[in-house]
Parts: structure tokens; sequence; C-alpha cells
């Protein structure tokens, strides 16, 4: 078995071959060609797309380019979800490439956060590190870093350098051994048969008891219908990063090690495929 380190690794560096191609009712000089590129995880659609703007650019006319957004399958990608999420949300169970549609009018306000400066993301990453914080250590950890250090997590995600970003992480997953877990475990549940965007509530790793609470207790109490009843057949896919855990996974080792940088444990239930 794979040591945590390899875990953490492992998780890191998770990428989705993705083809990006023009929305065709996009005005253009010429043809454009699709664009792929290997996209991590972990990290954000306007975080790592530069090269696939530049790259249309070039077929476009400078008055005909307004913000630039991504679509699957008619849907509006939301920037501010994570990229391994909105993939797993939207897309899990599809041949891959992944095939992302670009537009660069029309934008859907009711749908979309707009994302002008990379300045926006970086805000957005450190309010939810500083959330999850505060779930799991009462903001301690978060608010005895300086300036530099929350620099470092997000430069280490920006720039895609793993020792960086967890040199500096790893303090925001300490907690003492008499704790046995954190205050609260930062988690986020998504489906995609549901009006509201996710389930987010407040759930301790451990029982009153001092028993360690699994995948399985926190979906019982938030989302019953996800875990199948003895005998039954399995509806959904409880999908973290792209794979099913155990149901019987202890929810404090998820929030250690599947957690995304924002320090969420992200969580899509999708229906199992029929065929």
């Amino acid at each position: 078995m794979a040591d945590d380190k390899d875990v953490l690794r492992d998780v890191w560096f998770g990428r989705i071959p993705t083809c990006f191609t023009l929305n065709p009712d996009e005005l253009t000089d010429r043809e454009a060609e699709p664009y792929y590129l290997l996209l991590p995880r972990v990290s954000y659609l306007t975080l790592v797309t530069d090269k696939v703007k530049k790259h249309f650019l070039k077929v476009m006319k400078a008055e005909d380019v307004e913000e630039m957004w991504f679509e699957y399958e008619g849907t509006p990608l939301k920037w501010h979800y994570p990229i391994g999420v909105l993939f797993d949300l939207h897309a899990s169970n599809t041949v891959l490439p992944w095939n992302i549609t670009v537009h660069f009018k029309n934008f859907p306000d009711h749908d979309l956060l707009h994302c002008p400066a990379t300045s926006i993301i970086e805000a957005h990453f450190m309010s939810s590190i500083k959330e999850a914080d505060a779930l799991k250590h009462k903001s301690q950890v978060v608010n005895d870093m300086q300036k530099k250090d929350h620099k470092q997590l997000w430069m280490g995600l920006q720039n895609d350098k793993f020792d960086q970003f967890w040199a500096m992480n790893r303090k925001l997953m300490e907690y003492s051994t008499e704790e046995g877990g954190f205050r609260y475990i930062p988690f986020r549940i998504y489906q995609t048969m549901s009006d509201r965007p996710f389930i987010q509530k407040l759930f301790r790793p451990v029982s009153a008891e001092g028993n360690a609470h699994t995948l399985s207790d926190l979906l019982n109490e938030m989302l019953p219908s996800a875990v199948p009843n003895e005998g039954e057949q399995k509806r959904y896919q409880v999908v973290i990063h792209g794979i099913e855990p155990l149901l019987e996974t202890p929810l404090q080792w998820l929030s250690e090690h599947l957690s995304h940088p924002d320090n969420f444990l992200h969580i899509c239930i999708i229906p199992t495929p029929t065929d």
C-alpha cells in the first residue's frame, strides 16, 4: 500500500486530458483548430487556461472578444469549483478527452461568477482555506501564519509546486492526539440532480463515544439516498478525485489526504451509469 505522502502526490498530480473547441458561433478570421491540454484536477479553469485563450485569440478579431468562459454539453462550467469536481460532476462517465467548448461572447451572468483577474481566483482560494481552518482549528492555524505563508500556499497552487504547497499546508492538517481529529470536517457534497449548489453542514470526525466517523456516517446524515440499503442495487456513485473510496473509510483520513488544496473534501454524488 502506498504511504500517505504517495497518496498526497497522486492527488496533486491527477490530470484530465481535455480538448478545447471554439464555439462555432464565434466570428473568426479562419478556422480555429482545437487545443489539447492536460488539466490539473486540483486547480481552477481560469488559472490554467491562458494558453487556450492565446490559441483562440489568434483567429479572432479583437472587437469580438469579451470575457472567456467554458461550457460542457450546454452546462456553463463554474471556474470557482476545482477542475476535478467539474469533471466528476458533469463528465465522469464519458470517453476522454473531456470536450470543453470555449466562448468569448454572451457571458452567462446568472450561472457564472466573473473572473477578470488572477487576483480574484487567489481571493476565492484563500477565503476557502480560511473557512476550512475555522472549521478545523477555530482559525488558529491560519491566523498564526504570516502573509508570506499565505502567499506560499497560493504560489504553490498557481505554479503547480507540490513541495512548496505542502511545506505550508501540512500545518493546516495537524491536530493533537487527544482530539483525535479536526474540530469539524470541511466538506461539500455536490449532486447533478439538485438545484442546490452543494451540501455543507457541521460534522465531527469523531462521535461523542469516541468512534471515528466514516464516509458512510457522513452520507447517512447528509444525504441518505446516496448509500444503498442492504440488498439494494447501487443507484449512485460517491466520487472523490475521480475514485470511489470505500464508504467505511474514516472521514478524518479522507480530510487529511483527499481534500483539495482549498482544504475542503469535495464529494460528488452521481447517478450510476445504466449501460
